[in-house]
């Protein structure tokens, strides 16, 4: 498995990855496929990560891994290589969403917290404040 920052001719394969799988995509643009990376065996893309950042934070955006990859370890080596990016970036404090995914994130180190220990930065997200439901779980992970 290879990882690789995502390009702009990635958005379909991404947007459509996180619309099937049920993940915010109105507030992607193709700009933001910088802050994406990409998982590939054998050339063929297999899973995707991003990062919203905001000064010395961020926010995780959609981690997704394709059905026949998934329990292949795509999924943590996205969130892991993400993290050390996001370390060389100056980020020292990880936010993320979920709503079925918190089990998952709390076995990669993530703590679940209250909606309202978000930072300003975070909450004012379209992710945050539109498009992922009240009940979604905020995690939070120190780097």
């Amino acid at each position: 498995m290879k990882l690789r920052r995502a390009g702009t001719a990635d958005f379909e394969t991404i947007t459509g990855w996180l619309a099937a799988a049920r993940l915010p995509v109105a507030d992607l643009s193709i700009d933001d496929m910088s802050n994406f990376l990409l998982a590939e065996t054998d050339g063929v893309p297999v899973g995707t990560v991003g990062l919203e950042q905001f000064d010395g934070i961020a926010l995780l955006r959609s981690l997704v891994v394709v059905p026949h990859s998934q329990g292949s370890g795509a999924g943590r080596r996205l969130v892991k290589a993400l993290e050390t990016e996001a370390a060389a970036r100056g980020i020292d404090e990880f936010w993320l969403l979920t709503t079925d995914a918190d089990t998952y994130f709390a076995k990669l180190g993530w703590t679940a917290v209250g909606r309202d220990e978000a930072p300003d930065s975070i909450r004012r997200t379209t992710e945050f404040s539109k498009l992922c439901p009240a009940d979604a779980v905020v995690m939070r992970k120190v780097l």
